[in-house]
């Protein structure tokens, strides 16, 4: 295991997602390793076997291969809870109350209904009670969260109610903007149209000068 993750406290988030009825549907607790490769390697050739590809060409020959190692090593490496970010928490010291705000942070998916790209953009803010978290794991938690088959709506949720619990505090705010590539590459094959989700905590609820507040720094 990595130093830089943290496997328990990946156990007490994906507790909090199935209480809150927002965890990935799974049907049991992944541990991915290179069997899972092994095994999807011989499925992506039957798939390719199958669209009527050659593979003793060179240029095909490994691409089950690559894919197997990408699904399992990079694409959907979070649906694997070892590979949880370390996230701690440290004393806000500096006794420091407004708000804190992440913007433009890189969100690639995979849409669960199509298993096609979603790109985007997440914007998390939070005000500090008791805990701070360094800036760079508001970017961790966003990414493993986005290495798994996703809907755009329980991504933003799973964000929110992770930092929710990692802080300590409601005051938290995520707004994810993303390209569906099922939207963008077939069907309607819309290639502007971009959807946002938002879930807000809190202040960042129940007060409306706090949400324009941030919504217009997120904007800017």
């Amino acid at each position: 295991m990595s130093d830089k993750t943290d496997k328990d406290l990946g156990l007490k988030v994906r507790d909090v997602l199935v209480q809150k009825g927002i965890e990935t549907p799974l049907k049991q607790n992944i541990a991915l390793t290179e069997q899972n490769e092994v095994e999807i390697r011989k499925n992506f050739e039957n798939i390719l076997e199958n669209l009527g590809l050659d593979l003793t060409n060179d240029s095909l020959s490994e691409t089950s291969k690559r894919i197997a190692k990408m699904y399992v090593q990079e694409l959907f490496g979070g649906l694997d809870y070892t590979n949880f970010p370390k996230c701690t928490a440290i004393e806000n010291q500096v006794g420091y109350h407004d708000m804190v705000i992440e913007k433009n942070i890189t969100s690639m998916s995979v849409c669960e209904h199509h298993f096609v790209t979603i790109d985007g953009l997440a914007h998390i803010g939070y005000i500090p009670n008791k805990k701070i978290v360094g800036l760079s794991k508001l970017n961790r938690i966003t990414e493993f969260f986005s290495r798994r088959p996703q809907v755009q709506e329980r991504l933003t949720r799973q964000i929110f109610e992770t930092l929710k619990f990692i802080l300590e505090t409601e005051d938290v705010a995520v707004v994810l903007e993303a390209t569906h590539y099922c939207v963008k590459s077939r069907g309607i094959k819309d290639y502007n149209s971009s959807t946002i989700t938002s879930a807000m905590g809190g202040v960042f609820m129940n007060e409306s000068a706090c949400r324009k507040e941030f919504l217009d720094l997120v904007r800017k």
